[in-house]
């Protein structure tokens, strides 16, 4: 997608300008999808559209309002215009009613949108300096489970939108072989021990992860009656001196390793190769912008690596896939397969101890 200017210069001073006010059309494109004004179209679309007082009736707007969002929303094509009446396009359609668009447009308007101001700074300094506009954290992961809403919807709905697709395959693919005993590493929520738990009734899982998260994978298992087959590992992973839970035959890794930088995943595997038992496997599910099959969604990692920048931890990414795999063979593992388009947009990566 990407070995050449795929732009005329028509096309680029056009991209220019749309680049700079940005932010406005945003912001514009929030309010003509939570004002109503586009589900107000939606209803007219396949009839003579809507003029701005049909529009202004059905949303309470004043007619102000509703002329510059729907005046904008024609320069981004969202809505088109015929004998003065506006009619919702196919973009209008898809911020309305697309799932991932809207989980993705959510996500950088709670979470990242105020914190992108502070990008310069977190790229000169290497932290996250956009996270003071959510909390008092020195990375997002001290307060995943205490943000404030919406951020805190925002952030889990975005998280689960992409990993919900790729658990169910790679849960099948599991059982072909499971392991006796599984290191959920950074598991979050629990939501993918409580699935394997569920799938395959003589597995463990010991869960790994910061307290507060922790906390919410026990209380979320107990009540779906699988803690009996867990056990809870507070380890911060960045501490050198924090050994990871021994015993375990399989770690697994899912949307994890791209919170870290270069270094710091090499030493993670390194530490997770050491806590295995002799012939454990490691899996590990990632996004890789360059394994996308389509350029919007190669687009969208892209864009996500600016919030692991200004507000998750300040060094960390959507990693290019060729970067991470030299990675994880530098740490000593040994990448026994790869399959991409798992869940759609996920690459498993099946790995052992090098010998």
């Amino acid at each position: 997608m990407y070995d050449k200017d795929p732009l005329t210069a028509l096309e680029a001073v056009t991209a220019a300008q749309r680049l700079a006010f940005g932010p406005l059309a945003f912001q514009a494109t929030a309010a003509l999808r939570d004002r109503g004004v586009l589900a107000a179209l939606a209803k007219t679309a396949h009839t003579e559209g809507s003029t701005i007082d049909e529009v202004c009736a059905a949303t309470g707007l004043s007619a102000y309002a509703v002329r510059v969002l729907l005046e904008a929303g024609l320069g981004l094509h969202i809505v088109w215009r015929r004998g003065g009446h506006y009619f919702l396009g196919k973009l209008g359609r898809f911020l309305l009613d697309d799932e991932m668009t809207r989980v993705n447009f959510d996500f950088t308007r709670d979470v990242c949108y105020q914190a992108a101001a502070h990008l310069g700074e977190s790229l000169e300094e290497g932290r996250p300096a956009g996270l003071k506009e959510l909390g008092p954290w020195a990375t997002l992961y001290e307060g995943l489970s205490v943000m404030p809403e919406p951020a805190l919807t925002s952030w889990h709905a975005f998280d689960h939108f992409y990993s919900d697709g790729a658990f169910p395959v790679v849960c099948e693919r599991l059982a072909a072989q499971p392991p006796l005993r599984l290191m959920d590493i950074g598991c979050n929520t629990g939501k993918w021990a409580r699935m394997c738990l569920k799938r395959l009734p003589s597995l463990e899982v010991g869960l790994v992860d910061l307290e507060p998260q922790l906390q919410r994978a026990r209380a979320h298992l107990e009540q779906a009656g699988l803690g009996e087959r867990a056990t809870y590992h507070a380890v911060n992973l960045l501490d050198d001196e924090a050994p990871l839970p021994g015993g375990h035959d399989m770690a697994w890794m899912s949307q994890f390793l791209d919170c870290f930088s270069d270094d710091e995943i090499v030493a993670i595997l390194r530490k997770v190769r050491e806590a295995l038992v002799p012939g454990g496997r490691v899996w590990i599910l990632e996004l890789f912008w360059d394994r996308q099959r389509f350029e919007a969604a190669a687009f969208s990692l892209q864009q996500t690596s600016l919030y692991f920048t200004c507000v998750a931890n300040g060094n960390s990414q959507m990693y290019d896939s060729s970067v991470f795999l030299a990675l994880v063979e530098r740490a000593g593992l040994e990448i026994s397969a790869v399959t991409d388009g798992v869940g759609g947009y996920h690459t498993l990566l099946e790995c052992r101890v090098a010998a």
